[in-house]
């Protein structure tokens, strides 16, 4: 069986897997995150996103990026071994990291066809929106599944430990 390493890529080897499914005529989707701890709203989440093209590409939060965003305690799990879960997920086509406080720049140099966030975003404020429609792409907006997300797990553990 073949390891799941080999959807982690770099930005450029991203580009060119993506070009060779662009020119098959299948439609790239886009989302992006932490991931930190793989919960059923990310799975859910995940699934839906799929489902709106024929491929998935995830811009992962470098562990740096990470912890500028959520705090010093945070990732939990280190880039690699988020990538490598995020991989093993069949619906996951390419996993490619970026350590800027937002991937602008990967969407801007990978072009997806769809562009996906969370509903909790308002279409016109998703980062990478306008690269995306300026090259006749689209932005979607997904709902989340209630009651799930890594912060609210945390401190259930925190809470449980400290009963």
């Amino acid at each position: 069986m073949e390891k799941t390493e080999h959807k982690i890529k770099s930005v450029t080897e991203a580009k060119e897997v993506i070009n060779g499914w662009k020119a098959n005529h299948e439609k790239v989707v886009f989302t992006n995150g932490c991931f930190d701890l793989l919960h059923l709203g990310h799975v859910d989440y995940l699934e839906k996103a799929r489902a709106l093209g024929n491929r998935l590409v995830i811009g992962l939060n470098t562990d740096d990026s990470v912890s500028r965003f959520k705090g010093p305690e945070r990732p939990l799990q280190d880039q690699n071994s988020r990538a490598r879960v995020l991989a093993a997920l069949q619906f996951v086509d390419l996993v490619v990291f970026f350590n800027e406080d937002t991937p602008l720049n990967l969407i801007s140099e990978l072009i997806p066809d769809v562009l996906v966030k969370g509903s909790d975003y308002l279409a016109e404020n998703i980062v990478g929106a306008e690269v995306v429609k300026k090259n006749g792409g689209k932005v979607e907006t997904i709902d989340f599944v209630a009651g799930y997300s890594t912060t609210r797990i945390v401190e259930k553990i925190k809470r449980t430990i400290n009963n």
